[in-house]
């Protein structure tokens, strides 16, 4: 788990600055992302649009690639 001690001299700002260092290098963020099983209404939309869009280029390539059979 990152940690940080505060120095005498530190302000808020740069013990925020530093622990958020640590967690970004340590991936917590990013893991915490993933494990998480709430999926908000922007992510299904995002990924309902990267998939329609994965199967319009399949179908697409597909068709091209029958097409040129012929």
């Amino acid at each position: 788990m990152p940690g940080i001690i505060l120095r005498q001299d530190d302000n808020f700002d740069a013990a925020y600055r530093r622990f958020k260092k640590q967690t970004d290098r340590n991936l917590i963020v990013t893991e915490a992302r993933a494990r998480r099983n709430h999926v908000t209404e922007t992510e299904k939309r995002k990924q309902f649009k990267i998939s329609a869009r994965k199967k319009m280029l399949k179908r697409l390539y597909m068709m091209r690639r029958y097409e040129s059979r012929l």
